[in-house]
Formats: structure tokens, sequence, C-alpha cells
């Protein structure tokens, strides 16, 4: 996307996913680095109604629709991800939804779009409800004083053109500004049908389903300006809004820092200080596990802990202890310890970890390097029967709201991407496999790569 963006001498670029925010964090680092300036969104799913009804709609719809959201400034950034954070947590029902009473409690610093023909107000005008789409104008204007535009696109569907109509009109009625906008879910039109196959991938289909999800024209694809400037000519002020709005947002994102939850040192604790009560802990633990604290293992702790407080990690090490420690004292079986943290004596003496670095000549540097600063990793094991009372016994430490899984996104490697366009191109098991087995077997090769290093794999190409 960014090298598009670049190819096409644009200096500012939007990403809106659909009620997610993913991709916010590589992509501003990425366009950053390029020197084209982000723009931070969400297209947000409103709920029809109250965000806690979760009940089939009698039209058979999922009951929402589509509103884009454009972080303004940094208070805007927050609300954004305040937003879409209750969208999951509170209305989640098919897709995380909002209402209007949570953007009405979060809407400062948000530039608001009606967004595209989902949108609550062009479906009220297409659906011939006029008086309705005016009075969910007006009120999304009210939220968004001065910051609320009408959205106009045109991707060749004709659900479009009647829009493009109903909001001049409704612009005109309501002096509310216009703006074009461009949804592009691909780089180039090229890439049409290469999207349309990762469709088919990611609902189960294959692509001669007649039934299934497909995008209505292959239009769908980052446009030049002046292919932007040919399909809105008569609608100049929509286009000089597009750059209005551009200028408007200012918005930098801290980069390299750490925010770190504090660990509540118990109260009737001399050393209040992370750094002194994690060194007390650490020595403490260690005494118990040698008895004799020879110098060589005082000089490799007061070395652990000396880094570990240069980066600041103090906290780190203390909350991973604790909630190891409940494990333990609960009888909920732990592992060992995994990984590089297997060599610090700090882990050790703080029962993180139950293998002697000393005796294995375990490296800490491999752990946490001070000429390389990174957060530490360490990876815990509890059994998977009981490790939820591990996860509720840390959200009871810290808040409900203080506490997350991780989540993992898969990636599709060189043979199983063979193997799943070729399902869904209708091509048979055995002719997929014949291609699939071409491929060397090399850890994370690509399909270029495959292409050079085997013969066979170019000529079934």
């Amino acid at each position: 996307m960014v090298n598009t963006i670049d190819d096409l001498k644009m200096d500012t670029v939007a990403l809106t996913e659909h009620g997610n925010m993913f991709s916010v964090i590589p992509f501003y680092k990425q366009v950053k680095k390029a020197g084209i300036k982000p723009i931070i969104g969400c297209e947000i799913y409103v709920a029809v109604g109250n965000r806690f009804d979760k009940k089939a709609k009698s039209d058979g719809g999922w009951g929402n629709n589509h509103l884009i959201l454009l972080a303004q400034n940094f208070s805007g950034y927050r609300n954004l991800m305040k937003l879409v954070t209750a969208g999951y947590l509170e209305g989640f029902y098919y897709r995380p939804r909002i209402d209007m009473e949570l953007l009405e409690q979060y809407s400062d610093g948000l530039i608001c779009l009606s967004a595209c023909l989902k949108g609550e107000v062009p479906e009220r005008m297409l659906k011939g409800d006029y008086e309705g789409a005016k009075k969910s104008a007006l009120r999304f204007a009210e939220i968004f004083p001065k910051r609320y535009y009408l959205e106009i696109q045109n991707h060749g569907i004709p659900d479009e053109i009647a829009n493009i109509k109903n909001m001049r009109k409704l612009a005109h009625d309501l002096s509310l500004p216009l703006v074009c906008t461009n949804d592009a879910h691909y780089a180039r039109k090229e890439h049409s049908e290469a999207h349309d196959i990762h469709i088919c991938l990611g609902t189960g289909k294959e692509r001669n389903d007649p039934n299934r999800l497909r995008y209505a024209t292959p239009e769908f694809y980052f446009k030049s300006q002046d292919e932007m400037f040919k399909l809105f000519e008569e609608f100049p002020e929509a286009i000089d809004n597009t750059a209005k709005i551009a200028d408007s947002i200012d918005l930098t994102l801290e980069m390299g820092n750490y925010h770190l939850p504090n660990f509540p040192i118990p109260e009737d604790s001399s050393n209040q200080d992370p750094d002194q009560y994690l060194k007390v802990l650490a020595h403490l633990g260690a005494e118990k596990l040698y008895r004799d604290l020879t110098p060589e293992i005082k000089k490799k702790l007061n070395h652990e802990l000396k880094v570990i407080k240069n980066m600041g990690f103090a906290g780190y090490f203390l909350i991973t202890a604790d909630f190891v420690r409940y494990a333990k004292e609960n009888k909920i079986p732990v592992g060992p310890g995994r990984g590089s943290a297997a060599g610090s004596l700090v882990s050790y003496s703080l029962g993180i970890t139950s293998i002697d670095p000393l005796k294995h000549n375990l490296l800490f540097e491999r752990f946490l390097n001070p000429n390389r600063v990174s957060m530490p990793d360490i990876d815990v094991d509890f059994c998977i029967e009981r490790r939820g009372e591990v996860i509720d016994y840390i959200k009871k430490q810290y808040g409900e709201k203080s506490v997350t899984q991780i989540i993992t996104f898969g990636t599709m490697k060189a043979k199983q991407v063979v193997r799943d366009v070729g399902r869904v191109m209708g091509y048979s098991f055995g002719e997929v496999d014949r291609i699939a087995k071409a491929i060397p077997d090399e850890l994370n090769i690509t399909l270029d790569d495959a292409l050079v290093k085997s013969s066979q794999f170019r000529e079934l190409a």
C-alpha cells in the first residue's frame, strides 16, 4: 500500500479498517518512514438502537450501519480506541458494534464521515426515507460540530450514483459539507482478481459459487488524483474538503517507550521502591536456593538487577513472579520455564523459572541485553485445565479492564497458499498437490524463491 501511495505522489493516506484498529501501529510506522502523513481511523459498526440489543432482526440484517471516524488529534485517537474496545466488549453481535450513546460520550477529537452505502444516512435515503436521513444527519452534525461530512463515492455502482444525487440535495438543505472518498480494498486495479480469491479464502467458498460474497465492480483500488478529479469534477468543494480534512489532522503517536503497570508492593514492606523490593526478593530467593551466596552468585545477581533497573523492568519481574507464586501456592501446575528467560538468575531466584542458569551455564544476555533495548519475554506454561484461575487472579489484582490476551495473526505459507487457492479455483486435489509438492521444503520459503530454486515448480507455474 505504501509503495502505491508513493507511486501516486500522494502525501497523505487514511486507514479505516472495519470495526478494528489491528493494523494501526505497523501502518503508522511504515507510512511515516516513507514520508507520508498517516490518518488513523476506523469504519465502525453502529448498532441500530442499543448496543446491548443482540437479537436477530426481522429483515434478516445484522442490525448495524457503517460510520467513518478519523482521529484528528491524540484525544481523538484515545476516544477511537475506547469506542472500538467497547464495540468488542459490550456491543459484539456478529460485528463489534457501538451505539449513539457511546458516540456522544467519546466524540471529542474525532472527524465523522457518513460512510458508504451501508451508512445510516445514505441507507435511509435509498429506502425513500429522506426525512429520516435528515434527522440522522442533523444528530451526527450535533455530535460532531463542524466535523461531520456527507460522503460521496463512485465505484460504478448504480446505488452510488443515486446516493450522490441524494447527498447533494441533503448537503444543500442542511448546509453540511460534502467530501469525496474512494473505498480502497487493494492497491491496484489489476489486483481485483487476487482480492476476489482472497475473499473466497476468508469466507470458505469456491469462486464459482453463485451465492458467495463478491464486490460489485473491480473499482475498489487506490485511484490517482486525476481519476478522482474526473469522477467528482462536478463537486469541487468535495475534492477540496479531502485536503481540508487532511490538513486539520495533527496526530503524533509516541513510539519506543514502554508503559508498564505498577506492581502493588505490600504496604507493610520497608521498601516501596520497585527496584529495591525486587532486589530484596531476589536475594532472599537466591539464599533459599543456594544457601551460601558465593561472590560469583552475588556478582551475577547484582549485574542482572542493575540491568533490569536501568531498563526499567522491575515491575515486569515482580508481576510475573507474583502470578507464578499464586499458581504454585494453589497447586496449579507450572512449567519450568521456556526460552531465553531460563538464563536469568533473577528469574530463577524469584521462582519464575526452575532451571539453574549457573549449573547449565546459560547466558542472561540472550534474555536481556543492555545494548538492545527490548521488552523481556518470559514464556510461562500453566496447566491448561486451570490456567483460567491464574488469569482471574491477575484480573483481580490489576482490574478487569487492565488485562487482555494477545491476538495472533496467521499467515499463509507457500505450500498452503497453493493448496488453498487451488481449492478455491476448483482444481482437483491431485493437481494442486502436485504443484505444492514441487515447492522446495525450506523454512519460510516464498513463492518467488520457489520459482528460482525449483525448475519443476517453474514448469507447472
